[in-house]
């Protein structure tokens, strides 16, 4: 036996686009609680930015008692906190909307999770102070480029309320599952939100104002939008809250298996709460059972394991469905809500297999 053919199988990154780089993680088939970095999903507007050492720092100013710049090093020093949750693009499944829209044709796997360490936000706020008339945070990245419709160079700019931005649990993260957060994940500094979709945890992070007003940059009220219909109605509304969630991770989609018994195992997440139950229907919906959970309680953010053990004898096509239920009484509907940007599909999931 020669030494290649020991070398085990390994899955791979799914290819959306590669300028600026934007690949799916294969979530079918890693089943694990933290997702190593070489596996997390790659989503950019812009060509990755150019550091240099000097960039190591990070202003804080606007409308604050007293500006401060936070050398990198500073922040490692400082207390900090670690976080075990999902980052999901808000376009994960855009691919599965009927009809179909445009953007990055993202199946599942637009989503990873793993451990960030960091400051609180709000313990960097407290030093500098916050005035009476602040109304959001804007954080900006290194990352800048061309968008279309827009003549300028562009920075990536994202805004939160003040409240969200002083949760004790927004973080400006430096490491990554135990090492410094990788280049294309963010390094030196990422703002972590949890529960928000991952638009607003901005990478590369440059700088941080406070602003009296309500940012309006074209990745806060262009993109990152909500609009119900083909037109643009009057009740559009920001992305931000992820909606509750799940993935059948095995078997796979119109796979062929034999008769007998399988595992039926996914992943479940939720913006709101935890996830309480997830159910699988074995007849297109018409019965549904509960499945096992696992994993619940270690991390209040994280996703949720769930396995099922399905007994087949007769041959014949099956459909299966996973349907999930958060805290919060959500649960995902028959069809999502659709949107001509394509964000925040939730839809009951679904995958046929073959019994032979």
């Amino acid at each position: 036996m020669n030494k290649e053919s020991k070398t085990l199988p390994k899955p791979y990154l799914l290819v959306r686009s590669l300028f600026p780089e934007n690949q799916e993680m294969p979530v079918h088939f890693l089943r694990l609680p933290k997702i190593p970095k070489e596996y997390f999903f790659r989503r950019n507007h812009f060509p990755y930015p150019e550091l240099s050492q000097d960039t190591y720092s990070l202003p804080i100013n606007g409308e604050v008692l007293t500006p401060i710049t936070f050398t990198y090093e500073e922040l490692l020093k400082m207390p900090s906190k670690s976080l075990v949750l999902p980052l999901e693009c808000s376009g994960n499944k855009r691919s599965y909307f009927r009809p179909r829209v445009h953007g990055e044709q993202w199946e599942s796997g637009a989503i990873s999770q793993g451990e960030w360490r960091g400051v609180s936000l709000c313990n960097l706020l407290s030093l500098t102070g916050i005035k009476p008339d602040a109304v959001e945070i804007l954080f900006e990245g290194y990352d800048k480029g061309k968008k279309p419709g827009y003549d300028k160079v562009l920075s990536f700019q994202r805004s939160l309320p003040v409240p969200k931005a002083l949760h004790p649990d927004t973080i400006i993260a430096y490491e990554y599952n135990g090492e410094p957060i990788p280049f294309k994940h963010g390094y030196p500094l990422r703002i972590i939100v949890p529960n928000w979709y991952a638009m607003a945890s901005v990478k590369w992070l440059r700088s941080i104002t406070v602003i009296p007003y309500k940012f309006q940059g074209p990745f806060q009220t262009d993109d990152y939008v909500y609009y119900p219909n083909k037109e643009e109605a009057a009740n559009v509304r920001p992305v931000t809250t992820i909606n509750v969630n799940s993935v059948i991770q095995q078997p796979l989609d119109y796979q062929i298996l034999s008769a007998g018994v399988h595992n039926i195992d996914g992943i479940a997440w939720t913006g709101h709460g935890k996830i309480l139950k997830v159910e699988i229907s074995l007849d297109e919906g018409r019965s549904w059972s509960g499945v096992n959970l696992y994993n619940q309680s270690q991390h209040p953010y994280s996703w949720t394991f769930w396995s099922y053990t399905w007994k087949v004898d007769k041959k014949g096509e099956y459909t299966i469905m996973s349907r999930a239920y958060d805290s919060d009484g959500r649960a995902q509907p028959n069809v999502a809500e659709w949107n001509k940007k394509g964000y925040g599909y939730n839809a009951v999931y679904s995958v046929n297999v073959k019994i032979e």
